[in-house]
């Protein structure tokens, strides 16, 4: 089960459509969540990015700060170098 353990990523929902084809979309203002990418390292490491309590609707590119949830503090640093990495590899 991942839990939130401080770590955040701002970007887009755009940049990372561009990196993740694995995601729920519910943009509206009825949930907790708009958007939430599942991400599987190589390693076999999961974790979630997620939106979280925007309560409005979220534009493609609008720049917000994003949630990674992941099973503990260390696999939420790393979840957050290989975000990082992939969004900003040009």
């Amino acid at each position: 089960m991942s839990s939130f353990h401080g770590e955040r990523i701002t970007t887009t929902v755009n940049k990372l459509r561009e990196v993740c084809n694995d995601y729920e979309e519910s943009n509206g203002c009825g949930d907790k969540t708009n958007y939430d990418f599942r991400f599987k390292m190589d390693d076999g490491t999961e974790f979630w990015v997620y939106d979280w309590k925007e309560y409005r609707w979220v534009g493609e590119d609008e720049v917000i700060d994003f949630h990674i949830g992941a099973d503990s503090p260390s696999d939420s640093r790393k979840a957050f170098d290989h975000v990082h990495d992939l969004i900003t590899w040009e």
